[in-house]
């Protein structure tokens, strides 16, 4: 199903450019694109019938997310119900994606046009905020305005959620290189996609970016020690690391040294998070069960706020609090089932020894998912529609099972991490 495939690409690339796909009109191009996607899907199936529709396991948790953010607007719980019909439908859009996803994407082939495709095209953004960073003129793309402030990198009004970005696709180059799995005579290209998207990180000057991609280093590297691989695997990531950190000294230090300083009074201190975090806290206390409604945060937010900047809040800087406040115990229990089938498929997937590169695959979609998951304790990526459903892709391939296209029956090798029917 190449037009399924790319479709999901394409889509995942609008989100991105268009500012992470934040904006109305973009939300609708993303939510507009996966419904006829969903129904081209579903005449082929129609036609053929001999196809198999594959289950990830990660659909059931979010189709139960679904189910309470439904019964939020039919029992009138939310405290805006415009808002949570929006985000239900951005929701049902990003569901409708992994199913997709799953159909989409079965064989160790399609994985890997697909893993090429997000290294390409996340390097050639990380040029672009590079560039930026070099010849900033106060606008996006170089001639938008932005009314409304910001501190932007690349496509995103916000440093923090390219970081977001780059956590994302980095595991796509770096877990191959340093696991020796990349072929000789690639070896280059995929060093340079590594280097210079590890590069745009660190000029993005996002904390919780960096210190999420160190969490992502340590876990290959304990993966490595794990799998007992040789020096010079280490040594090559070690000279990956090193040469993204020369190409940012030679970029130019001092400006990032700079730029940490003078964001801070651009930014949320580290005070207003805090109170945002216990007043987020509280919000959930009082409606514990099926919390606020979906995307209503900052309609109730106000009479909580217990310090007081003359500022909006639409987010908490937290996804796990924000997600218990909209969606209270029904809907974190959602999150945790969707967060344990995650961990427990892709470790299952990897401690079965499989073949060496479709393992390969699963461990940089686990590493991915990771980083960005520690990010969301000081942040809200899961809130910007490309990152969210770049974070839901890179989660079904570290659940896939992959399989080569002259390998087992499709339906046969999925029978452990699928249920499949006709």
């Amino acid at each position: 199903m190449r037009f399924l495939r790319i479709g999901i690409c394409m889509l995942v690339a609008f989100g991105v450019l268009a500012h992470g796909g934040v904006e109305d009109w973009a939300k609708a191009f993303f939510e507009t694109g996966t419904g006829l996607l969903f129904l081209g899907w579903a005449a082929l199936i129609y036609l053929q019938r001999e196809e198999t529709v594959l289950i990830s396991p990660l659909l059931p948790p979010l189709a139960g997310l679904l189910l309470v953010v439904l019964a939020q607007l039919l029992f009138h719980t939310t405290a805006s119900t415009f808002n949570t019909r929006e985000e239900f439908t951005l929701l049902l859009a990003e569901t409708l994606l992994v199913f997709l996803a799953v159909q989409a994407f079965r064989t160790l082939e399609e994985w890997r046009e697909f893993v090429w495709f997000m290294m390409i095209f996340g390097f050639l953004v990380s040029i672009f905020g590079i560039l930026q960073h070099l010849t900033f003129n106060g606008k996006l793309y170089w001639f938008r305005e932005m009314h409304y402030g910001g501190m932007p990198f690349g496509p995103y009004v916000n440093r923090n959620h390219f970081a977001g970005f780059a956590e994302l696709f980095i595991p796509l180059a770096l877990v191959p290189l340093m696991l020796g799995k990349v072929r000789r005579e690639r070896w280059y290209i995929v060093g340079l996609i590594a280097v210079v998207s590890i590069g745009g990180l660190f000029l993005a000057a996002s904390r919780g970016g960096i210190i999420s991609f160190v969490v992502q280093v340590v876990i290959i590297i304990v993966w490595m020690f794990v799998k007992r691989t040789g020096r010079k695997q280490l040594l090559a990531g070690a000279g990956i690391l090193i040469g993204a950190l020369l190409m940012v000294s030679w970029l130019g230090a001092k400006e990032i040294t700079q730029r940490f300083s003078t964001m801070k009074t651009m930014e949320v201190t580290t005070g207003k998070r805090a109170s945002m975090r216990r007043d987020t806290w509280r919000i959930f206390v009082d409606h514990p069960w099926l919390g606020t409604g979906l995307g209503t945060l900052q309609e109730v937010f106000p009479p909580y706020e217990s310090f007081y900047d003359g500022r909006v809040v639409n987010h908490t800087h937290n996804d796990y609090l924000e997600a218990l406040a909209e969606t209270g115990v029904a809907g974190g229990l959602c999150c945790a089932l969707f967060l344990g089938m995650l961990l427990f498929h892709s470790v299952r997937l990897l401690a079965e020894g499989r073949q060496a590169f479709s393992a390969v695959l699963n461990l940089s979609g686990l590493v991915a998912c990771a980083g960005f998951l520690v990010h969301s304790f000081v942040d809200f990526n899961l809130h910007l529609p490309a990152n969210a459903a770049l974070f839901l892709l890179m989660a079904t391939l570290a659940t896939s099972r992959i399989e080569r296209a002259n390998g087992p029956g499709k339906a046969a090798a999925s029978r452990h991490n699928y249920k499949g029917k006709r």
